[in-house]
């Protein structure tokens, strides 16, 4: 048997008060920050970050999903991997190419290899190289260079509270899902 989780998901009836103005925003719409909603000063001083990191980054739906997929690939979060395979498909990406994103550099599209080599490395020796950090201007330009670290850096926060707390994946991705299986 498995203990309950600790941090479950707030449901509206527990919303904290202090925060009730995000609940009916972003928050109230995701497993991730109903249990983030725990701290609620963390998740009111997150609201700013997020809408840069999620919404007005200088990457474009595609390279960030990319960024994202490869991140929760590294940090094993089931929750991470299987919301942006939702969020990566509606943005027009395939299972093929999303599937990719869990693979060899070699076996991605250029783009898609540039941007997850950037994310192995930020896990694996904490700093672009510059031949990494090149590329990625190249490709994304300087503010894109650092979207994509802030980027690694947000959702890396998140996949350690979901992988923490056992958030379960939100029930319209999981239909979803089961409604179209992820081939990749």
């Amino acid at each position: 048997m498995t203990d309950p989780l600790r941090f479950p998901p707030i449901p509206d009836g527990a919303w904290p008060d202090q925060i009730a103005d995000l609940r009916d925003g972003f928050a109230g719409k995701l497993n991730v920050y109903r249990t983030m909603a725990h701290d609620p000063e963390l998740l009111k001083a997150w609201a700013p970050l997020r809408q840069h990191v999620v919404i007005d980054n200088a990457l474009g739906p595609q390279l960030s999903e990319v960024t994202i997929l490869r991140t929760g690939h590294n940090l094993e979060s089931s929750y991470e991997w299987n919301q942006h395979v939702h969020r990566a498909r509606a943005c027009g990406m395939s299972d093929a190419q999303i599937g990719s994103i869990r693979g060899p550099l070699a076996a991605m599209d250029a783009d898609d290899a540039t941007i997850a080599r950037a994310v192995d490395e930020l896990f694996g020796v904490k700093r672009l190289s510059p031949d990494t950090q090149k590329a990625l201007i190249a490709l994304v330009g300087e503010k894109g260079l650092f979207d994509v670290i802030a980027t690694v850096g947000f959702y890396s926060t998140l996949g350690y509270i979901l992988n923490s707390c056992g958030t379960p994946l939100d029930d319209d991705i999981s239909a979803d899902l089961a409604d179209k299986p992820f081939t990749g």
